[in-house]
């Protein structure tokens, strides 16, 4: 439809009194926002151009030096569901999730050894062309499907988390700011390729790194009176939020240091060795040595990066004992149940403020007298009754509105940024967020197309492509996973926190990749008829466990490796002319 110059303008006009009437950002807050978007899709744009065909269009011509790998890597893995949901998990659950990561630089290791000179001397696209040297095609091909419905439902994920933000602080429907969040990203991912993935990654990571560091530090700037940051810590610390290393071992139990270094070694060894999203990355480097040196960086640098923004969570925490907080974090779902049950809110609030009264007085105490046991226990009685009356009143909301977005953990750290950070730093800090959303999920949209078009379409395609028929079919499947993508996101509603959704998801499908890599690499007896039955079954059997909630989601990762190798070794190998890699 083609509106009047005059028609334009009136809603541009009214969209901008939308945006004052419903958003408390500061018009400088909005320029910081947009220009920060805006810079960035044109940065891609423009790094991106001269492209040709799919070596140049999937792989960015594999002429990338370390760092940029490295950045890429770290980027790819920092969605926006890092900065939304890791400082409320800490905030709610302390600091114990950061062991998930301690299998990690292991991990690093092995895949610099094993796989990566394997995928380079092979010269592959994708990670799962090797399994067609190695086994046969339907392994291949069956290995790219779980890949692309694992990376597919959890890049959907991906954009409804920047879409929670934009909701929020315009106040629009949930389904309208997916679509918006996903076809921005599509910009120049859609136009650019690989190669605007890796120099926004690039640009976007710096951004993310230093106004995190800001974010940080203002939370302990602003803490009242002469509080300072060890006060902050010793209060989150007796708040059990600085729970960095639990020993004890539970199959059940999702965050200690066994399912950490175990499952989380599974884990990234299948997410980092196998998930086409992260191998896209450390075969565009020049050679081996820089995709090596950008891989094993991340191993290095992983943790910390992931422990400080965890701090940040358990910080606010301690900065939300001295001052005022909501008794629920996400408004919007709060305001359905003032709406519908006004009573049932007056009568929270005013027991809320009570108890918020007295745990201010009880948090500056044990600041003061940290030897004083008897004024530690009466702070986590009143720190039991607030978790308490939080948790009636998130079933109440769930009673009244069941269907919408009922979790608070995603919101903690959006509600300090909008209403704590000064004018500019809170457009800067939601921008932060969208460019980490973008740079995750346009690795991913990426591999998607990557593995589809590779694996899939042109697997049996014996025709010539030019080079401009190889550009257009990348770019085809790219707006594909787009689009399916913003679907799946449409269905995100109901996940609770959503980093912890997307690793439960990749959980499902990890374990029996790996295992398939596993056998590829190091049992070369085994030939692709058993390997391909085994992993079918290993899927099966890995959804069952998780349904019959036997186990904490980061042993699916090891169970369903283990898996697939033992099925395989018991299926009976067949004589014949199998292809091996040599």
């Amino acid at each position: 439809m083609v509106h009047s110059r005059a028609g334009c303008a009136a809603i541009a006009d009214s969209f901008v009194l939308l945006v004052h009437a419903t958003l408390g950002m500061s018009t400088l807050d909005w320029i910081v926002l947009l220009v920060t978007l805006a810079g960035i899709i044109l940065y891609g744009v423009f790094k991106s151009r001269n492209l040709h065909g799919s070596q140049s269009y999937l792989l960015a011509d594999k002429n990338m030096p370390w760092y940029i790998v490295l950045l890429g890597i770290m980027a790819t893995q920092a969605s926006a569901i890092t900065f939304i949901s890791a400082p409320g998990q800490a905030y709610t659950d302390g600091m114990r999730f950061v062991q998930y990561y301690f299998g990690l630089p292991i991990a690093m290791i092995v895949i610099s050894i094993s796989f990566i000179p394997i995928f380079r001397r092979l010269n592959v696209y994708t990670a799962y062309e090797y399994l067609e040297t190695r086994f046969d095609q339907r392994t291949r091909v069956l290995t790219s499907v779980l890949f692309l419905l694992s990376r597919g439902l959890s890049t959907g994920i991906s954009i409804y988390a920047p879409a929670i933000i934009l909701s929020s602080i315009m106040g629009w429907n949930i389904y309208l700011t997916n679509v918006i969040m996903g076809g921005l990203l599509l910009v120049y991912t859609y136009s650019g390729g690989a190669k605007a993935v890796a120099h926004t990654q690039k640009l976007q990571f710096l951004i993310i790194l230093g106004s995190m560091a800001i974010a940080g530090y203002l939370v302990v700037a602003q803490l009242p009176g002469d509080m300072g940051f060890s006060d902050a810590l010793y209060v989150a610390g007796k708040s059990g939020k600085l729970n960095v290393i639990t020993t004890g071992f539970d199959w059940q139990d999702k965050y200690n240091i066994w399912s950490g270094i175990i499952g989380g070694f599974f884990l990234a060894l299948s997410y980092f060795g196998t998930d086409q999203s992260q191998v896209g990355r450390y075969i565009s480097g020049k050679d081996l040595k820089e995709s090596r040196m950008g891989l094993l960086m991340n191993g290095f640098v992983k943790i910390p990066m992931q422990f400080a923004i965890l701090l940040i969570g358990a910080l606010l925490f301690a900065f939300y004992s001295f001052q005022p907080s909501p008794v629920y974090f996400n408004r919007q779902a709060y305001s359905v149940l003032q709406q519908q049950e006004p009573e049932t809110v007056q009568r929270i609030e005013t027991e809320y403020k009570q108890l918020q009264d007295v745990y201010a007085r009880q948090a500056t105490a044990i600041a003061n007298d940290r030897d004083n046991e008897t004024l530690v226990a009466d702070f986590k009685v009143t720190q039991q009754q607030i978790a308490s009356l939080r948790d009636t009143v998130r079933q109440h909301i769930n009673r009244v509105a069941p269907t919408s977005d009922n979790g608070d953990t995603n919101y903690i750290f959006l509600y300090f940024v909008k209403h704590n950070l000064p004018k500019g730093l809170v457009g800067l800090l939601f921008a932060v967020i969208f460019l980490a959303s973008w740079g995750s999920i346009s690795a991913a949209l990426n591999s998607l197309a990557s593995s589809s078009m590779m694996d899939i379409q042109l697997l049996n395609n014996k025709e010539h492509l030019t080079e401009a028929q190889q550009l257009r079919y990348g770019r085809l499947h790219t707006l594909f996973w787009g689009v399916f993508s913003i679907v799946v996101a449409m269905f995100a509603t109901q996940m609770g926190s959503l980093i912890e959704a997307v690793n439960v998801l990749g959980s499902l499908f990890y374990g029996t990749i790996l295992g398939i890599f596993l056998v590829a690499f190091y049992m070369k007896k085994i030939k692709g008829r058993a390997v391909f039955y085994a992993a079918i079954a290993a899927e099966v059997l890995v959804v069952a466990i998780y349904l019959l909630n036997v186990i904490s989601f980061l042993w699916l990762n090891v169970v369903g490796a283990v898996l697939v190798v033992l099925i395989s070794l018991c299926i009976p190998q067949r004589i014949g002319k199998e292809a091996d890699v040599k």
